[in-house]
């Protein structure tokens, strides 16, 4: 008797582990697909703004405005303010205030990288982000499917990133071509490291945020404008590394 208790309990308790496994794993993909939808969204409406600068033209008075005079500045450093502003703020924001911040974001640094279309060609620009997003899509797939903890690569592709900042600056006032095809070969490298990472960091986080549904929608937000960032960068150096310019 003894013997068909422990047994029964036994199924009974596996079949409530495999009951509970699911649940989770439909919740992961549900929470998962959430970033990955947000980051979509948010790319479109920054090619969106791109596009329509390319569209108006060099000549155009408002592109002479926005990319030929200091104002251009502020529209660099902008998508700058509004990550600090999402990073800092968004325990206090609500779901709709953060989505909406990250939204006004993703349209801003469209603007700071419409001069793009006017300085590489058209066949470049599509070529980029065609190799842009199969690098993103496999190194993602990987993050979030292998079993490897990539926990360790943190620490080490953040202080890369921070001696990349320093590089970039420096090299504005420098303007070497070498330093340049480093700084951009460099940029590839981390930020694919940190796709990957990020994405096994986010997986990883579901566990965490399971019984909150609001700081999972927050969470989303912010894991999608990881994404977005690490998509972006990579775009943007692998441009820099095969991209023809438009003379």
């Amino acid at each position: 008797m003894s013997d068909f208790d422990r047994n029964a309990t036994a199924r009974w308790g596996s079949g409530v582990a495999r009951s509970g496994a699911a649940e989770i794993d439909q919740g992961l993909r549900s929470y998962m697909l959430g970033i990955y939808n947000h980051m979509t969204l948010a790319l479109a409406i920054s090619a969106l703004v791109a596009m329509g600068v390319f569209m108006l033209g060099r000549a155009h008075p408002i592109t002479q405005m926005l990319y030929g005079s200091p104002l251009r500045w502020v529209i660099m450093l902008a998508p700058l303010a509004f990550v600090f502003v999402l990073s800092w703020r968004f325990e206090r924001m609500s779901y709709t205030a953060l989505l909406g911040t990250f939204w006004a974001f993703a349209a801003v640094m469209g603007l700071s990288m419409g001069w793009i279309g006017l300085v590489f060609k058209v066949g470049s620009i599509v070529n980029a982000l065609m190799v842009t997003t199969i690098a993103f899509g496999g190194l993602s797939l990987y993050g979030y499917t292998t079993k490897r903890s990539l926990s360790g690569m943190g620490s080490f592709l953040v202080m890369g990133l921070i001696g990349l900042m320093v590089a970039s600056v420096v090299n504005i006032f420098m303007q070497s071509g070498v330093l340049g095809f480093a700084i951009s070969s460099i940029g590839v490298l981390i930020f694919a490291g940190l796709t990957a990472w990020d994405t096994q960091r986010l997986k990883d986080d579901y566990s965490y945020l399971a019984g909150s549904g609001e700081m999972m929608q927050k969470s989303s937000v912010m894991g999608a404008l990881s994404l977005y960032l690490n998509f972006i960068n990579m775009f943007q150096f692998i441009l820099a590394l095969t991209g023809s310019r438009d003379e």
